[in-house]
């Protein structure tokens, strides 16, 4: 029998965020939230992602490891990374923060935000608002939500605490027709689809394909994982994605600015 990957995460992350809220009041977070976010940019993420601009977008992504694939890249500090992204043509950043599977942390998120002026994606196995409320004191535009890992109650209250509250951008991650009608029950703007089965971690480019056609086209749609060629984002980009959230493949290459930049300009010439 295959491991539920994500079975695990959460059970470990509940603890997590168990302990954290035992040393850290969740109300001093939240007004230290909120205070932060009176003169920040409400909703970067999502004008980053609805610009008119003919480039292709794309959410480049900071990680260490995975569960499934181990150690990715442990000789760049998350700066340089950063500032490689940016050079590169990334429309925004994507830092993983869950410290036990994938090697990431809250440290790594501060470090990208000091380092670029790009909108900054946490993206985490959130399941409480206190992680809203760290994400956003170290400086993230944006959330990961998981409809997965989160019933209705939970996704709404979250999406709704991070951007109706604090003007952070959600990007709500579905994986299969059911999740894609709870996220826009939940009111999700922005959708992610997650090419990587979680329980699993085996990856399908169908699940972008299947799923692009049942969403509303006034949603802004993200295709997550598993993204290596230019002529897929290309597919994808006509069947009505907006944009590519893209981490392994980036972080692998010898020279990452330079393979994001590549990977823009060949798509912009299969566009052509």
């Amino acid at each position: 029998m295959s491991r539920n990957f994500f079975s695990e995460i959460l059970a470990q992350k509940r603890e997590a965020v168990a302990r954290m809220k035992a040393r850290t009041s969740s109300d001093r977070l939240r007004e230290s939230a909120l205070e932060i976010r009176k003169t920040a940019v409400r909703y970067r993420l999502s004008r980053a992602l609805k610009s008119e601009s003919p480039r292709l977008k794309i959410i480049a992504e900071f990680k260490r490891r995975s569960p499934s694939a181990g150690i990715i890249r442990d000789d760049l500090s998350p700066e340089e990374v950063a500032l490689r992204y940016e050079r590169g043509g990334a429309c925004a950043i994507s830092v993983l923060t869950d410290e036990i599977h994938f090697g990431g942390s809250i440290a790594d998120l501060r470090a990208v935000r000091s380092s670029t002026n790009l909108p900054v994606l946490c993206k985490d196995f959130i399941i409480d608002p206190i992680q809203i409320y760290e994400a956003a004191i170290a400086g993230a535009d944006a959330v990961l939500l998981i409809v997965a890992g989160l019933d209705d109650g939970s996704l709404g209250e979250l999406r709704q605490i991070a951007e109706d509250q604090l003007g952070v951008a959600a990007l709500v991650e579905v994986h299969t027709s059911l999740e894609l009608r709870r996220a826009l029950n939940a009111g999700a703007r922005i959708i992610g689809v997650n090419n990587r089965n979680l329980q699993t971690f085996q990856v399908s480019l169908e699940t972008s394909e299947r799923l692009i056609a049942e969403a509303p086209q006034d949603r802004i749609m993200v295709s997550e994982s598993g993204l290596q060629s230019a002529k897929s984002l290309q597919r994808l980009r006509e069947r009505g994605f907006h944009a590519f959230l893209i981490g392994e493949t980036l972080m692998r290459a010898s020279d990452p600015e330079k393979a994001l930049r590549d990977l823009i300009s060949r798509r912009d010439v299969l566009a052509k």
